[in-house]
């Protein structure tokens, strides 16, 4: 395990609307104030999105399985901003439901608003992190330039 301990900064209440690309929106957020770390939940719908809902077999690198929608769905999901290559990498687990259908996955790709969605955005202060692509898991995880080795 390894870590850095910080502070919450800013605090962002935002609306995304309906016919907004989510993950854009959030991408764009973190470019206009310079967000370099955050940690983020929200709540609302979407109308269609693709989800990485786990590997087709416990193997590292894995390989994804893809879910999705193209209906309206109710979503609830956390997720973590991080630069990856000096841009914001947004990193966004959601669960979604519509009646008794419900997924949940790492959402990836396009990810249509319906109606709004509130967010909640929470800077992180006070450590440097960054996404780094390990070739060998197949996926960018967060190092921390100082880091607290509980090895």
């Amino acid at each position: 395990m390894e870590y850095a301990t910080g502070r919450i900064g800013r605090v962002f209440t935002v609306r995304i609307d309906s016919g907004d690309d989510l993950i854009l929106e959030l991408i764009k957020l973190a470019e206009l104030e310079r967000i370099e770390s955050a940690v983020f939940v929200l709540i609302g719908a979407l109308k269609e999105a693709k989800l990485v809902t786990g590997p087709k077999e416990s193997i590292i690198p894995p390989e994804p399985v893809w879910s999705g929608f193209d209906n309206a769905h109710e979503i609830l999901g956390i997720g973590d901003i991080f630069l990856m290559e000096g841009k914001p990498k947004i990193h966004l687990h959601a669960g979604a439901g519509r009646g008794d259908n419900v997924k949940l996955g790492c959402l990836r790709g396009e990810s249509e608003v319906f109606m709004v969605i509130e967010a909640f955005v929470f800077e992180l202060e006070g450590f440097s992190a960054r996404r780094i692509t390990d070739q060998e898991q197949g996926f960018a995880p967060v190092a921390f330039e100082q880091v607290l080795d509980m090895k």
